[in-house]
């Protein structure tokens, strides 16, 4: 293989996660590669993410480009995959992952215990919203759109810094006192500056999937004997891939998406007797924050598990996990599950 095409969104965030995985696959094939520009359902509609629909819309583009092999491979942030894979396409790499937590960006860098009464917290999750509102009621949560720089000039003193899109109305430039963003994607874009405080998890557990990225090809393209095959396989990183297939496993179960105010994080932890553990925590909320619901599990991955079946059992436990959610349920799977 001479040279393969990735398919990307065209956000700064996305062009660099793009490239870095494209880089790293180049260097496993020992071959080119060039970037196509696609543009999702998310980049052109500008309303709230749950009433687009929320699940797919910044990932079905990427993967009719496949479809239609106008690019060999896609790179998504995982948590906006759907939790069902798609017929015919393949997650063939899951890479390293990156710190998985949410990170507070606020005027003066006051961490999310000591913002004031009534603070403006911006935010265009409701998973992140209800969890806000869950740890700090007086809050004022504003639905925010745009890309990081957009987002982070709203916030009051960030805005020089921030590259806002053109788009973006000077008048809501530091109309707010902080905004909630992925911490792995201010990292990768060389933004952590702003961040105040990486929210830690016992306060904000993360979307499925965050701070991991899927590298994504049809069926065929994952077989070892492809061109691309042992590349992709090289770029695969275990910890991650077990991590993140116990939360799509969760989600899965509760028909859930990424527009849903669910958290659900998974750890990979070596024993010291070899194997490891991966356990894997969830919450539910009530979007107003006034209720929350919480279930979790853990299995043993014996040392030297065929990976298939490693998989295999991450993605039960995700369905145990849902299982115990389902089981106590009072009411709150309503905001969960997808229409």
């Amino acid at each position: 293989m001479a040279t393969f095409t990735v398919g990307t969104r065209g956000s700064k965030l996305a062009l660099t996660q793009t490239t870095t995985a494209a880089e790293a696959l180049a260097s496993h094939a020992e071959a080119g590669y060039e970037l196509i520009t696609v543009k999702t359902e998310g980049d052109i509609l500008t309303g709230p993410l749950a009433q687009m629909g929320g699940t797919g819309v910044f990932a079905s583009a990427l993967r009719q480009a496949l479809f239609d092999k106008t690019c060999d491979v896609a790179v998504h942030s995982l948590k906006d995959l759907p939790a069902k894979d798609l017929e015919g396409l393949a997650i063939a790499s899951v890479p390293s992952r990156e710190d998985v937590r949410d990170a507070l960006c606020s005027a003066d860098d006051v961490p999310l215990a000591q913002l004031p009464q009534g603070a403006k917290v911006g935010t265009g999750s409701p998973r992140r919203a209800a969890q806000l509102r869950a740890a700090r009621p007086d809050l004022e949560i504003v639905d925010i759109r745009g890309n990081v720089g957009t987002r982070l000039a709203r916030v009051r003193g960030h805005g020089s810094a921030a590259e806002a899109s053109p788009q973006a109305p000077n008048a809501a430039r530091g109309d707010l006192d902080a905004v909630v963003l992925a911490g792995a994607g201010l990292k990768r874009l060389g933004l952590e500056h702003h961040i105040a405080e990486l929210i830690p998890t016992e306060v904000m557990l993360p979307a499925p999937g965050q701070g991991a990225l899927a590298v994504e090809v049809r069926a065929e393209d994952a077989e070892p004997t492809a061109p691309l095959g042992m590349a992709l396989a090289l770029y695969d990183d275990i910890p991650a891939r077990l991590e993140t297939s116990a939360e799509r496993g969760l989600l899965a179960r509760l028909n859930a998406g990424c527009s849903a105010p669910i958290g659900g994080l998974a750890r990979y932890d070596d024993n010291p007797d070899g194997g490891a553990t991966l356990r894997l925590d969830s919450v539910i909320c009530a979007p107003d924050g006034t209720r929350t619901q919480r279930a979790g599990a853990e299995i043993s991955i014996e040392a030297g598990a065929d990976r298939r079946v490693s998989v295999d059992r991450a993605i039960q436990l995700g369905t145990q996990v849902a299982e115990q959610l389902l089981a106590e349920d009072f009411g709150l799977l309503k905001h969960v599950v997808d229409a």
